[in-house]
């Protein structure tokens, strides 16, 4: 059996955003209240609009999409990889679905200037939603087609009630080729959004009939991309679930980062590599480049790259006074499931393909699992000091991050100059004089007394992460 999620804390304070219910898409839904209002709003505008959105594949964007165009007037296109006359033909399928006119269907588009046409002249008295999703396929069946939309929003479409959603999984060809300043596109979008995975209190949404503990575990392996946490089934226990999903060939994420770099990235191999150096620890580029086999240019070039796709994250100290030159900054894995597959996935591979998942569970996750619930705890806690401490400290903070002590597991600095200092303490804590030293190193770096709040899980479905401020004066 795996390890308990560790410390029994009960506290004041209660972080959370819990909300229960068996259906997975209503969960993600939830989660993305904020994305649909902004839909509205913009649907509810009456102006033109022309919205990219983008994200990571698995991400939710089609979800969204298709949740928000339910009782609007809209069209919703998913492109394939064909040629153009047949992306054009479902889309001219899609609009007679749509807007419930038989006729259309024995229309012929032939080109997308025509397609785009028609559309606009269906939004020239009333509000139309035409959503072009996986707007890239599109691009490579016709050549110069950022250009023709271009001139068809300039020439037709801003001047009519159509609201134009371009929707990309290609993170880095829609910032290239659609949001760049080279691009034909630019300044023409009137709103953006690339789409991010779920926070850890919306990734706990997931999975409600599971103890908390297993739950936590889960986010941990998991992170917060939807399409994963759906793949776990609420009735089996964690490890099923991650022999099932994760440890067999024939499993929905078995090849999953694998897909994702192929479909994303040129030279994956390098990719995966430098990926794996990362996910086993090492942080500076150096090392980085060693543990892959590249040198140090190319390490960093890749690792840019990464880090823009958001598979990577460079973090710099909150401390460090002048964090764009600083050479303190260390390389960690941004996503957690990432960080699983090249620590658990990929090294057994062998042992997996030949049905072993359960050995590799017992002997290689369990193992694991105290540090990766331990390293999803100061998730947990990073978001908690960006998103809601300020209304409970009465300052904003301005920056937030990690902190690679043994009790102070992350920091922030507030606009007045202040520090913040997250702290985990053990069970049977015992070194006062540790913890002293270490926030007597963070103090000097800000000005006044450090403000500290102590966090832990409790164990409380409806409150999982638990913090309490320490008055003034008091080490705990």
């Amino acid at each position: 059996m795996p390890p308990a999620v560790g410390d029994s804390f009960t506290t004041v304070k209660d972080y959370t955003f819990m909300y229960y219910t068996p259906k997975y898409i209503e969960l993600m839904f939830l989660a993305r209240t904020r994305e649909l209002a902004f839909l509205d709003e913009l649907y509810s505008s009456p102006r033109p609009e022309f919205f990219v959105l983008y994200g990571r594949r698995r991400v939710g964007k089609t979800e969204l999409l298709q949740r928000f165009c339910q009782g609007r007037r809209a069209v919703y296109f998913l492109a394939a990889q064909v040629r153009e006359k047949d992306n054009l033909r479902a889309l001219r399928d899609a609009m007679a679905d749509a807007l419930a006119d038989p006729s259309i269907a024995s229309l012929e588009f032939p080109d997308w200037s025509a397609a785009l046409k028609f559309a606009v002249e269906r939004a020239r008295t009333e509000r139309l939603m035409l959503v072009l999703d996986e707007f890239p396929y599109l691009c490579e069946a016709t050549k110069g087609l950022t250009s023709l939309v271009q001139r068809f929003w300039d020439t037709s479409g801003k001047s009519s009630k159509l609201m134009l959603v371009v929707c990309g999984s290609q993170v880095s060809f829609m910032e290239r080729e659609v949001l760049a300043e080279r691009s034909p596109l630019f300044g023409r979008r009137t709103a953006q959004l690339r789409l991010e995975p779920l926070s850890p209190p919306e990734a706990l949404q997931f999975l409600p009939k599971r103890e908390l503990d297993e739950r936590i575990q889960a986010y941990a392996i998991l992170g917060g991309m939807p399409a994963y946490l759906r793949r776990f089934d609420e009735d089996l226990p964690l490890e099923d679930n991650v022999v099932k999903e994760c440890l067999r060939p024939e499993g929905y994420l078995y090849d999953e980062v694998n897909f994702l770099l192929r479909s994303e990235l040129q030279n994956p191999s390098t990719y995966a590599s430098l990926l794996a150096a990362v996910a086993r620890g090492k942080d500076k580029v150096g090392d980085i480049a060693l543990e892959a086999g590249v040198d140090s240019p190319t390490a960093n070039k890749y690792l840019t790259t990464l880090r823009d796709m958001g598979l990577v994250e460079r973090e710099v100290p909150v401390t460090d006074t002048d964090p764009l030159r600083s050479r303190r900054g260390v390389y960690r894995v941004a996503d957690r499931f990432l960080a699983f597959h090249f620590r658990h996935i990929q090294p057994h591979a062998a042992q997996l393909q030949a049905g072993r998942g359960a050995k590799v569970w017992t002997e290689s996750v369990v193992p694991d699992l105290p540090r990766l619930v331990d390293d999803a705890r100061v998730d947990f806690i990073v978001h908690h000091l960006r998103t809601q401490a300020a209304d409970e400290l009465g300052v904003e903070l301005v920056e937030v991050g990690r902190n690679e002590g043994r009790y102070v597991r992350a920091c922030a600095r507030a606009s007045d100059g202040s520090g913040v200092a997250a702290i985990v303490v053990p069970p049977k804590f015992k070194d006062p004089e540790g913890l002293g030293e270490e926030l007597a190193r963070l103090g000097r770096h800000f000005q006044g007394p450090l403000v500290k709040l102590v966090y832990g899980f409790t164990r409380r479905k409806e409150a999982p992460l638990g913090f309490e401020r320490v008055p003034e004066g008091e080490l705990l």
